[in-house]
């Protein structure tokens, strides 16, 4: 299996106050974890990827305890989640879809056994390439107040043998959240939806 090679990371912390609207007493919080690593299939196509997802984990698990970390400690406070990936040129979009499973499964893990599934994007781009990854509540991905995304993205990455790996986390609800639809006080956490 191809050795995980990172050449950079970068934590963003967001604290926002309000959109315009009156100051929330608490504002919520958005952080992300970037990681660039080389590509060990950039420029050359290769069937079998998938058992590089399993050396992919322990970074997962590493960059949603950072997470976790940089929102203040507490598991319990994190409310909303999210992934990405940025693949560079010489490589494919499967690529990013290898970050699926070691993303995903590392925050649920290390939130508790989180119940929705981890809403995901991913595209294929240069240096400086920019993406919205979506967030949703981690128990209920119907809770529409939590429906939220993070752009991230590096100025030189990824080069193209790189792929830009992403985990998004959040303290709640979109600070001005007003529209309606299942609240995060009636979740059932029974199937990731409700």
């Amino acid at each position: 299996m191809p050795e995980v090679q990172i050449r950079k990371r970068v934590i963003l912390v967001e604290e926002i106050f309000h959109e315009g609207g009156p100051v929330s007493p608490s504002p919520q919080r958005r952080a992300a974890a970037l990681v660039v690593i080389r590509n060990p299939y950039a420029g050359r196509y290769v069937e079998k990827i998938e058992d590089f997802m399993d050396d992919l984990k322990p970074l997962g698990l590493e960059m949603a305890k950072s997470l976790v970390a940089a929102l203040g400690g507490n598991p319990k406070a994190v409310e909303g989640y999210g992934k990405g990936a940025i693949v560079g040129a010489s490589g494919e979009l499967e690529h990013g879809a290898l970050w699926h499973v070691p993303g995903g499964y590392a925050m649920r893990e290390v939130l508790g056994g989180a119940k929705a599934i981890v809403a995901s994007t991913k595209k294929v781009g240069g240096p400086g390439t920019r993406l919205d990854i979506p967030i949703t509540h981690i128990n209920a991905s119907y809770v529409r107040s939590h429906f939220d995304a993070m752009e991230i993205g590096i100025t030189d990455a990824p080069r193209a043998d790189e792929i830009l790996l992403a985990l998004v986390m959040t303290t709640g609800a979109r600070v001005h959240a007003r529209v309606g639809g299942l609240k995060a006080s009636e979740v059932k956490g029974e199937d990731g939806l409700r």
